[in-house]
C-alpha cells in the first residue's frame, strides 16, 4: 500500500533540526495510532515546501502512504476542493488502491463534477463523510500522512471540508471497538499572506484549539544556517564577502538565498528577476494609494520616519493612514519603534524600488534630499542626504555632504564607512565644477586619506591601489612634503600586503625627498616608516642608524607618537629584542607614549608587540593579557580589522590552542564570526588547526578557500600549515611535501628570506615521509625507503636553516626550536628508525608550549620505547598520550594510539585504561548528551561542533558499544556504567 518515492533533492535541508525531529514525532505517534495534524506558518520561501518533502519522504520510506494536495492562487475562479481533488485523483490512477476506492463512490462524484455533488446541503455532509471514510479506510490498511500544502490559497469548500476533517473526521478517536487511526495531517500556508481579513484566519483559530491539532512557525534560518545552505549550494566554494552578502540580504529565507546564489553572476546589488516577480505579488494587490506609500517608502529606504515620509509622499493624513494601514495588514510594512516603518523584508524594498522609472526615482530622491537638510542635522543625517543628493544628480550638495559622512564616521571609528564616503567624494571630484567644491583639499589628500581608512578597515589591497593612485595623482610641481607623505604611507601599505622589496623602495625615495635640515616631523615620519622597511628586507645596520637618528629629531621636535613608534622598531633591533626585560620596558614606554598622543594605531603596534615578545619567549600565559588588552583598544577605536588587531586576534587563538584550550578557542571563533569579515587566516586559522586535529578533513577544503583571490600572506601559512598536516595524516607524503614546498615558496620574500613558518611545515611533512619510509622498511624495500630518507634529509637542512635564523639574525624562540626538535626524530625516524633520544627531546622541547604537538611526540616517543622493548616505560607515555588525547578530543591521534597499543600488545591495564569500551573524552560528552534526549543539531550546539562531526560522534559511539541505535546505545552505556542517571530537581 505504501509508495516509497525516490526523491533527490537538490536543496539541501539545513537549519530544521528541531522542526524535524517534531514533525517525525508526530508521524511516530500518528503510526502508533495517535491521530495528529500540525498547521505549519512560515513566510513565503521561508523553507515549507522542502520542510514537508523530506518529512514526506521520510515517512514513505517507513512504509506510510503519503498523499499531498496542493491549493493554487486562482484569483476569483477558485475550484472546489482542488487539493482534495488532486488526491483523489493520484489515489484513482493507482490499481493499488482500487479496492478501497471501489467502497466509496464519493471519489467518482468528486472526480466527476464537485460543484453539483457539494450542491445541496445533504448531499455536501454525505461527501464530507465519504472523504473521512476513505481516509480512515486508508489509514486502516497502512500509516497515512495527508500533506496539504499553501491553505492560504484554499477554496472556502477545501477550508469547509478541512474543518470537517478535523474537529469531526478523522482526528476523532473511534468508537465501538474501531481501530485507532493512524493518520496525520500536515497542513502548510503563508503567514506573510494573512491580512487581517483573510478568510483563513478565522478556521486557524477555530483549529488550533481543538486539542489534536497544533501549530507550528517556521521562523528564518539563523545566519550560520543561510551560510552553509550558500555554501551547499554551488560545487566550487563562494568567495566569504559573497557568502556573508547573500546571508545578509536574506534574512534567513532560504528561496531568496537559493534566488541570489543562482544570480551571483549577475551585476552586484541586483535583486534576480525571477526573484522581482515573486516579491511584487503582493504590492501589485494594493490601492494605488498604498502603492504610492510604498514606492516613496522604498526611496527613502528600508525604514522611514512617519513625518518624513508624510512630507514625501504629500498625501493628506487621513489618505495616509488608510494607505499605511493597508500595507500593515499586507504585512509588506512593519510598524517599529519611534513612529517609524520598515520594509518586512529587505529585498521587498529593492524589488519595489527597481520598480520605478528613472525619472520617478530622481524626483523622490530630491524630494527627501531637501527635506533631510531642511531638518536637524542629526549625527547620521549626511550619509542619507548624500546618497539622497547623488542619485537626484545634485552632485554638488552631494559632494558636500559626503565629506560632512566621511567626518563624521571617522569620529566615531567607523573607518570602512568613513572609506566608502570619501570613495564616494572622489567618485563626485571630477563632476563637480571647482567652484562648487570644498575649499582647502584636492583629490590627492583625499585619495591619501580613503588609503588610510582603507588600511584600517583592513582593505589592504584597496589601501595599495588607492595610494597608487595619490602617487600618479602628484604632479611635477607637487609639494615635496606632500610627495614624502604619498610615498611612506604607499610603503607602509606595501608592507601590509608583504611587497617587502617595493616597499623599501618607496621608503627610500620619500626619506630622500625631505631634507633631514631643518628637521621637520615629515622627515620624522618618513624615517620611521624606512626603519621598519630597511628592517624587513635585512637592512639590519641601516634601520638601526635610521632609528637612531630619527628618535633624537623626534624628541627635539616633541612629536610623541614618531618617537614611540620608533621606539618600538628599536625594541626589535637592539640586543635581543622584545623577548627580553630591556625590550618589553621600552615598549611600555612606547605604548604609553602613543596612548597620550592619541594616537591609536601606534599604540596598537606597541601593545602587538608586547604579546608576540611574549609569544617568541614562551610566555603563553603572559602573552593573553596584552592581545586582549591590544583588542579591547582596537574594538573602542573602530580598529578591529585593521592589520596589528588581526594578527593579535590570532594570537591569541593560536595561544589559547597551543595551551590545549581548545573549546575556549572554537567557542570565540563561533561568537565573533564575521567580526572581521575580511581577515581570512587570522581568524580562520587556529579553528582549522582543532578541527583537523579532531578529525575534521573538511577543515583542509576550508583551507584551500584562503588560497583564492589576490595573494594573502597570513591565509596562505594557515591554509600551507593544514593542508600539509591533512595530507600527513592521510598518509601521503607527496602531497604533504607539495603543500610544504609550494607554502614555503609562495611565503619567501623577494630577497630570498624564508618564513619563520618553515621549521613547523617541514616538520609536518616529515612525519609524512617518515611514515613511508618505515612502511617500506617494513616490506623490504630497502631502495625506496633510502629514497624517503634522502628527502628527508633534505628537509631537515631547511627546518635547521630556519629555526636558527630567526629576526635580527639570532635563532627562532622556544617554539620553533621545539619544532626543529619534532622535525629532527622525524628525520630520524626516516633515515634509521624510531629513536628514543630524539623523541624524548621533542616531548622536552614541547613541555611548556603546544600541548598537543607534545602528544603527539609523547607517541612517537612510546612507540621508539617499544621498539626498544622498553614496555613499561612505552605504557606510561601512551597512557600520557591518551589522557591528553580525549581531553582534547584529538580523535585522529587517540586511533593511532589504539593501533600502537594493539600491535605492541600493551594491555589496556599497563596502557591506563578502562575495562569497558574505549570511548573518548568527546564521544563521552555525546553519548551523555544522547541519554538527555538531544539531537545531532542540539549535541553539536552544546558541544561547539558542526552537526556532521556529531553525526559522525555518534556512529563511533554505536560501532564501539555494538548497538544499533541511539536507544540502544544508552541502554547498553546505562548498564556497563559509562553513563549515571542526571540528578532530578527535588521539591
Amino acid at each position: 500500500m505504501d509508495r516509497v518515492p525516490q526523491t533527490s533533492f537538490t536543496t539541501p535541508l539545513v537549519g530544521r533540526d528541531d522542526e524535524l525531529a517534531r514533525l517525525t514525532g508526530v508521524l511516530d505517534r500518528a503510526r502508533g495510532g495517535a491521530a495528529r495534524a500540525v498547521l505549519i506558518a512560515g513566510d513565503a520561501g521561508v523553507g515549507k515546501t522542502r520542510l514537508l518533502d523530506e518529512v514526506a519522504d521520510r515517512a514513505a520510506r517507513a512504509g506510510t502512504t503519503v498523499l499531498t494536495g496542493h491549493c493554487v492562487d486562482l484569483g476569483d475562479v477558485g475550484l472546489p476542493y482542488l487539493p482534495f481533488t488532486e488526491i483523489l485523483g493520484v489515489l484513482a490512477g493507482d490499481e493499488r488502491f482500487a479496492s478501497v476506492l471501489a467502497a466509496h463512490p464519493v471519489v467518482d462524484r468528486l472526480l466527476g463534477g464537485g460543484t453539483d455533488a457539494a450542491r445541496h446541503a445533504d448531499a455536501r455532509l454525505r461527501l464530507f463523510e465519504g472523504v473521512a471514510g476513505l481516509l480512515a479506510e486508508l489509514a486502516e490498511v497502512a500509516p497515512l500522512l495527508l500533506v496539504l500544502e499553501d491553505l492560504h490559497w484554499a477554496d472556502q469548500s477545501s477550508r469547509d471540508l478541512l474543518r470537517f476533517l478535523l474537529s469531526r473526521g478523522v482526528l476523532q478517536h473511534p468508537v465501538g471497538g474501531a481501530p485507532a487511526r493512524r493518520l496525520a495531517v500536515l497542513a502548510s500556508y503563508r503567514a506573510d499572506d494573512l491580512h487581517r481579513r483573510h478568510p483563513l484566519r478565522p478556521l486557524l483559530a477555530e483549529l488550533v484549539r481543538l486539542p489534536a491539532v497544533e501549530r507550528m512557525e517556521l521562523r528564518p534560518l539563523a545566519d550560520a544556517d543561510v551560510a552553509r545552505l550558500v555554501r551547499a549550494l554551488r560545487e566550487r566554494p563562494l568567495p566569504d564577502a559573497t557568502v556573508h552578502r547573500i546571508v545578509e540580504r536574506a534574512e534567513g529565507n532560504a528561496f531568496y538565498a537559493e534566488e541570489l546564489v543562482a544570480a551571483t553572476d549577475a551585476p552586484a546589488g541586483g535583486v534576480p528577476s525571477g526573484l522581482v516577480d515573486v516579491l511584487l505579488i503582493r504590492f501589485e494587490q494594493l490601492s494605488d494609494t498604498a502603492q504610492q506609500v510604498l514606492r516613496t517608502a522604498a526611496v527613502a529606504g528600508r525604514r522611514v520616519g512617519h513625518d518624513l515620509l508624510r512630507d514625501a509622499v504629500g498625501l493628506p493624513d487621513a489618505e495616509l493612514d488608510a494607505a499605511l494601514r493597508e500595507a500593515v495588514e499586507r504585512q509588506l510594512l512593519v510598524p517599529g519603534e519611534g513612529d517609524t516603518y520598515s520594509f518586512r523584508h529587505a529585498l521587498a524594498r529593492e524589488a519595489v524600488y527597481t520598480d520605478l522609472l528613472p525619472g520617478e526615482r530622481a524626483r523622490l530622491h530630491g524630494a527627501f534630499a531637501r527635506l533631510l537638510a531642511g531638518r536637524d542635522r542629526r549625527a547620521g543625517s549626511a550619509a542619507e542626504r548624500a546618497h539622497h543628493y547623488r542619485e537626484s544628480h545634485d552632485l554638488p550638495e552631494a559632494l558636500a555632504a559626503s565629506l560632512e559622512a566621511a567626518d563624521h564616521a571617522q569620529r566615531v571609528g567607523a573607518p570602512a564607512e568613513e572609506l566608502r564616503h570619501v570613495e564616494a567624494a572622489l567618485d563626485l571630484w571630477a563632476a563637480v565644477d571647482t567652484s562648487a567644491r570644498p575649499a582647502g583639499t584636492d583629490t590627492v589628500t583625499l585619495t591619501l586619506r580613503a588609503s588610510a581608512a582603507a588600511a584600517h578597515a583592513g582593505e589592504l589591497h584597496r589601501a595599495v591601489s588607492l595610494t597608487r593612485s595619490a602617487l600618479a595623482g602628484l604632479g611635477q610641481d607637487a609639494d615635496l612634503e606632500l610627495a614624502a607623505r604619498v610615498r611612506y604611507t604607499l610603503a607602509g601599505n606595501l608592507l601590509n600586503v608583504d611587497h617587502l622589496t617595493a616597499a623599501f623602495e618607496h621608503s627610500s625615495e620619500a626619506l630622500a625627498l625631505i631634507p633631514a635640515e631643518p628637521p621637520s616631523a615629515t622627515w620624522v615620519w618618513a624615517a620611521a616608516t624606512h626603519v621598519v622597511t630597511a628592517r624587513q628586507v635585512g637592512e639590519h645596520e641601516t634601520a638601526l642608524r635610521t632609528a637612531r637618528r630619527a628618535l633624537r629629531v623626534a624628541e627635539e621636535l616633541g612629536v610623541a607618537d614618531a618617537r614611540a613608534d620608533l621606539l618600538i622598531s628599536l625594541a626589535g633591533l637592539e640586543e635581543h629584542g622584545r623577548r627580553t626585560p630591556a625590550g618589553r620596558a621600552r615598549l611600555k614606554e612606547a605604548r604609553e607614549l602613543a596612548r597620550r598622543a592619541g594616537n591609536a594605531p601606534v599604540e596598537l603596534r606597541a601593545l602587538f608587540n608586547l604579546a608576540i615578545g611574549c609569544f617568541e619567549s614562551g610566555d603563553l600565559e603572559e602573552c593573553l593579557p596584552w592581545a586582549t588588552e591590544g583588542l579591547d583598544r582596537a574594538r573602542r577605536s573602530g580598529l578591529l580589522s585593521a592589520p596589528y588587531p588581526r594578527e593579535m586576534w590570532y594570537l591569541r587563538q593560536l595561544v589559547r590552542y597551543t595551551l590545549g584550550h581548545w573549546d575556549e578557542c572554537v567557542r570565540e571563533a563561533a561568537d565573533h564570526a564575521g567580526a572581521l569579515p575580511s581577515a581570512g587566516g587570522y581568524t580562520a586559522g587556529p579553528g582549522l588547526y582543532v578541527a583537523l586535529a579532531r578529525g575534521d578533513f573538511g577543515a583542509a577544503e576550508r583551507a584551500r578557500t584562503l588560497l583564492e583571490g589576490p595573494f594573502d600572506w597570513m591565509g596562505t601559512l594557515v591554509a600551507g600549515i593544514v593542508l600539509t598536516d591533512a595530507a600527513a595524516l592521510r598518509g601521503d607524503p607527496e602531497d604533504a611535501v607539495r603543500w610544504m614546498r609550494s607554502t614555503v615558496e609562495a611565503l619567501t620574500d623577494a630577497a630570498g628570506t624564508r618564513p619563520h613558518v618553515t621549521v613547523r611545515l617541514t616538520a609536518l611533512a616529515l612525519a609524512a615521509v617518515a611514515d613511508r619510509a618505515a612502511g617500506l622498511r617494513l616490506t623490504g624495500d630497502e631502495e625506496g625507503a633510502r629514497r624517503w630518507a634522502d628527502t628527508a634529509t633534505g628537509l631537515v637542512a631547511q627546518a635547521r636553516e630556519s629555526a636558527g635564523r630567526g629576526e635580527g639574525g639570532i635563532p627562532q624562540g622556544p617554539e620553533g626550536q621545539a619544532w626543529l626538535a619534532r622535525a629532527e626524530a622525524e628525520w630520524a625516524r626516516a633515515v634509521s628508525g624510531p629513536d628514543v633520544a630524539a623523541w624524548a627531546a621533542a616531548v622536552a622541547a614541547f613541555a611548556d608550549g603546544d600541548v598537543y604537538e607534545r602528544a603527539r611526540c609523547r607517541l612517537r616517543l612510546a612507540e621508539a620505547l617499544l621498539a626498544a622493548d622498553r614496555r613499561e616505560e612505552a605504557a606510561v607515555e601512551a597512557d600520557a598520550t591518551r589522557r591528553e588525547a580525549d581531553r582534547l578530543g584529538a580523535a585522529p591521534l587517540r586511533e593511532r594510539l589504539d593501533d600502537l597499543v594493539r600491535r605492541g600488545r600493551l594491555t589496556r591495564e599497563t596502557a591506563g585504561g578502562d575495562r569497558g569500551p574505549v570511548l573518548t573524552a568527546r564521544e563521552r560528552e555525546v553519548l551523555r548528551l544522547l541519554a538527555l534526549g538531544r539531537s545531532n543539531r542540539q549535541i553539536g550546539e552544546e558541544l561547539f561542533i558542526s552537526v556532521k562531526t556529531a553525526s559522525v560522534h555518534v556512529s563511533n559511539i554505536l560501532a564501539k558499544l555494538g548497538a544499533a541505535s541511539r536507544t540502544e546505545a544508552v541502554a547498553v552505556a546505562y548498564r556497563q556504567g559509562l553513563i549515571t542517571p542526571e540528578p532530578t530537581a527535588q521539591g
